[in-house]
């Protein structure tokens, strides 16, 4: 992915967040792919990313891919609802 797409959607939890990417398939249909990070200060106080988790963020990491589940199926009833209708 390009640096200057952005993501359609963003869930959080603090620390963890996904990001959802709408992609178009070779015959232009529309898929959705999520990815997620960790974000933390160092020791001097700059904020930081990581894709990797520890054991306590495990299910904090479930709950935002759950989150980014639901927001992907209300993306796509959008989708749905745009959609041209063939006459």
């Amino acid at each position: 992915m390009s640096d200057s797409k952005k993501p359609i959607a963003r869930v959080a939890l603090h620390p963890v967040n996904a990001a959802i990417w709408k992609n178009h398939g070779n015959l232009g249909d529309a898929f959705y792919s999520v990815t997620f990070e960790r974000r933390y200060r160092d020791d001097s106080g700059k904020w930081q990313s990581s894709t990797s988790f520890n054991s306590n963020e495990l299910l904090v990491l479930a709950k935002v891919a759950d989150l980014a589940h639901s927001e992907i199926f209300r993306l796509r009833a959008n989708d749905r609802q745009t959609e041209p209708v063939d006459a």
